[in-house]
């Protein structure tokens, strides 16, 4: 009797695998061999870090030469300033692209007029979903010498500031523009956390005669804890991603001082400067940190909010 329960139970899993869940697995099929060829696949051409790589030959067919380009590198002065910057850049967007949200969300959570609030939302979220191709030219024509920004200055008499030539202002540009493109869609998250805390919280704040600010101090924020500390910790592994194609678009060599980071050096080495072996040291080194950075913060976030990336 028990050998054949064994039996149909054994003949109902191979069933259910047969059917529905090859068909579930038939569905995700693409994705996989997609992630395969365009994310693995390209994982082979990091053996060119360890050759004399030259294209006639291919990666098979160049002189291994183990560790000399990693040590070249770090001999390098340019390397130590291009990470300072991205590290520099990366850092006051995590920090910015946090704040901002958290008070946009706070304030737009008072707006009760419904076509007001979605108009505001709808003007904010839009420039997410614009290329940097498109907002760089709305950059420029406002923070150029002659651009909007600067005309206004000088009808008030301030001498006009070349925020895209100075390495002064050029990290700060980057910042707040990359800011001004994120915030809106980064609020979401802060919003859906404001929405899930309990109305019966704010009530008896008000009953005892709480200030807006106060209930802001003491109820919102404590109840958007959890998310706020969850998406810091997993922003932390950008610390190395300061945006290329922002920076790429913006930046002149008169800003390489300040505005020049890993991704851009790696261009200008491994694509411009045809040294395909440093360029792919460069950002194997990237790689490396990004991946520790990644679990890192894997295990902050399930020590502090017991929620985990993977």
């Amino acid at each position: 009797m028990e050998l054949s329960v064994e039996k149909e139970s054994k003949k109902e899993k191979k069933k259910w695998f047969s059917r529905d869940q090859l068909f579930f697995l038939g569905m995700i099929l693409p994705g996989i061999i997609f992630i395969l060829i365009f994310s693995y696949g390209p994982m082979f051409g990091l053996l060119m870090a360890f050759q004399d790589y030259v294209p006639a030959k291919g990666v098979l067919g160049s002189e291994f030469v183990g560790f000399e380009h990693f040590r070249y590198l770090f001999s390098l002065p340019d390397i130590f300033l291009v990470t300072k910057n991205t590290i520099f850049i990366a850092f006051w967007k995590i920090i910015f692209n946090t704040i901002v949200p958290i008070l946009f969300a706070i304030l737009l959570n008072e707006v009760r007029v419904k076509w007001m609030k979605r108009s505001i939302q709808t003007i904010v979220y839009l420039p997410h979903f614009l290329s940097w191709v498109i907002l760089a030219s709305v950059v420029v024509n406002l923070f150029s010498l002659d651009g909007t920004v600067n005309q206004i200055l000088q009808n008030f008499g301030v001498e006009p500031l070349n925020f895209l030539g100075s390495n002064q202002l050029f990290p700060r540009l980057l910042i707040g523009t990359d800011v001004w493109k994120s915030f809106g869609y980064s609020s979401i998250v802060y919003l859906a956390a404001i929405t899930s805390i309990d109305p019966g919280l704010y009530e008896v704040a008000t009953m005892d005669g709480a200030s807006w600010s106060k209930k802001v101090w003491h109820v919102t924020l404590p109840g958007m804890m959890p998310f706020i500390l969850l998406m810091t910790i997993l922003s932390l592994p950008n610390i190395l991603n300061a945006g290329f194609d922002q920076i790429y678009i913006l930046y002149s060599p008169v800003v390489y001082q300040s505005g020049d980071i890993i991704d851009t050096y790696v261009y200008r080495i491994g694509l411009i400067g045809r040294d395909y072996s440093l360029g792919t040291a460069v950002g194997l080194v990237k790689s490396v940190i990004g991946l520790f950075l990644i679990w890192s913060s894997n295990k902050i976030a399930e020590k502090k909010t017991d929620r985990v990336m993977f």
